[in-house]
């Protein structure tokens, strides 16, 4: 099954949110970092050789007609050569929101590995390296956290053509979203989920 949408931005920009939206507008099953947290013996080892250099991204996106945040976003170069004809939704907020929100919840949580639950440490080193190959490794600063953002930013226009990428802020609500994938307007509010609060209960869930 090839993936028709690709999220090429990475945790805390709305990922949640943005599957939601998607599966809303008839492209889901949607894949997310919560699909390997509730998978984890199917997902983790999958995820663990793509992390290696060894991706096998028939088996990773079986049954899904969608991906967005990580591991996902960490691939979006080698997930555009596999799949040309997917439409691409780079998630975007200010670089000193996405900063502050991270280190409050996704760097925090892999602050201290050994602290965690013992089944969720192998998932918890792998999402370590993972970000760490995206340019986040650990002890950034707030501003070397920003500096890192945009670098992700950037390497996502510079992988896909623009024609194949839209960059998205929750915030603009459902209508480029729908243009973008040529889909109707749900008579609804676009999907807000996942904030800080979310973030924890689910974690500890």
């Amino acid at each position: 099954m090839a993936l028709k949408v690709v999220g090429a931005g990475i945790g805390r920009t709305g990922t949640f949110s943005l599957k939601h939206a998607l599966e809303r507008l008839g492209f889901g099953p949607c894949h997310h970092m919560v699909e390997v947290l509730e998978n984890m013996p199917a997902q983790l080892p999958l995820w663990q050789a793509a992390v290696a250099g060894q991706p096998d991204w028939e088996a990773v996106y079986q049954g899904y007609h969608s991906a967005v945040d990580w591991p996902t976003a960490r691939f979006h170069a080698e997930l555009h050569k596999a799949y040309p004809d997917a439409k691409f939704i780079l998630g975007y907020r200010s670089p000193k929101s996405w900063a502050e929100s991270f280190s409050q919840t996704i760097y925090m949580a892999l602050s201290d590995i050994s602290k965690a639950p013992e089944q969720q440490q192998a998932w918890l080193r792998m999402v370590t390296e993972l970000i760490t190959q995206n340019g986040i490794p650990p002890g950034l600063d707030v501003a070397g956290l920003e500096r890192a953002f945009i670098a992700h930013v950037e390497a996502v226009k510079a992988a896909v053509p623009a024609e194949k990428l839209l960059v998205f802020q929750a915030t603009d609500g459902w209508e480029p979203l729908c243009a973008f994938l040529d889909a109707a307007v749900p008579d609804e509010p676009y999907p807000r989920t996942n904030d800080r609060t979310e973030f924890w209960k689910r974690m500890k869930d």
